[in-house]
């Protein structure tokens, strides 16, 4: 049997075009983000869902109700699931982070997978609580279709965990957009295959261009 979780980011929020760092930084959606939403709820109304599991932030219970409406779905919220935490960048802009913390910023831009800013998640701890959500998840639906909702960085982790990719080129070598539509086929937990990447087809019609923020890629 497999197991699809239909994998997405959250919404845009208020935040998004702002070039900051708000992984642990609780923010709602943004009205353009509801709409995101609400496009994807559409394009997935008519495919059978079995349950809703979602980042305990505020963005991604935003974004996994809306899309979880349709199939009348009580949210299940896993911490594992969250937004990595960049500590004491939060909410500082690219740009001051480079100014304030010079040494931190390049050891960061160098490896983001081991290396952490200070009071922040490294690549490997967020790997480290995400997978086993996603082992759980898996497990407890076989042969079913499930809704995770979750981040930009986790899911980028996770895809390149599961892939076999190396994770300390995650942010150079997958991209995540607002509301965007990963499907992953399970045969066991450990066993995936990427069907679907980084999909925005239900509210843009081509896919997006690279936008250069939080990254010099």
């Amino acid at each position: 049997m497999t197991t699809r979780l239909f994998l997405v980011r959250h919404g845009e929020t208020t935040l998004t075009a702002e070039d900051r760092f708000a992984g642990s930084t609780d923010v709602p959606l943004g009205p353009n983000g509801r709409l995101q939403a609400e496009r994807l709820a559409r394009r997935l109304e008519d495919n059978p869902i079995a349950a809703a599991y979602c980042s305990p932030m505020q963005r991604t219970v935003d974004t996994a109700a809306i899309v979880a409406k349709p199939h009348r779905l009580e949210l299940v919220k896993r911490d594992g699931l969250r937004e990595i935490d960049h500590g004491r960048w939060e909410g500082m802009r690219r740009a001051d982070v480079e100014h304030q913390y010079p040494d931190e910023y390049t050891a960061w831009e160098e490896d983001p997978f081991t290396f952490a800013p200070t009071g922040g998640e490294s690549g490997v701890q967020v790997v480290a609580r995400a997978l086993p959500a996603i082992r759980e998840i898996v497990l407890a639906h076989p042969g079913e279709n499930v809704l995770v909702v979750s981040h930009k960085a986790t899911i980028r982790l996770i895809i390149a965990s599961l892939l076999g990719f190396d994770a300390r080129g995650y942010r150079d070598r997958l991209d995540q957009s607002p509301a965007c539509l990963n499907v992953l086929d399970f045969k066991s937990p450990v066993r995936a295959r990427l069907m679907l990447f980084n999909d925005v087809s239900h509210y843009a019609g081509e896919p997006p261009k690279h936008a250069n923020r939080l990254s010099k890629w």
